[in-house]
């Protein structure tokens, strides 16, 4: 696996200028999901969550 390959888009809505851009990332080494959003010059990351506070993860 190329370092570029670690993290994979799996959802993404707006460009960031206009309207916010929403991200899920997916850890593609771990499964793990993470939301990024990003408006303008600001933006931030976290990981997706389940119901009982485990980190969201899709089978790799």
């Amino acid at each position: 696996m190329s370092k570029n390959d670690r993290f994979e888009i799996i959802h993404q809505e707006g460009n960031g200028l206009t309207k916010p851009q929403c991200l899920v990332l997916m850890d593609t080494a771990t499964g793990v999901q993470y939301l990024f959003v990003s408006s303008g010059n600001s933006g931030g990351l976290c990981p997706l969550v389940d119901k009982e506070g485990g980190p969201l993860k899709w089978d790799v």
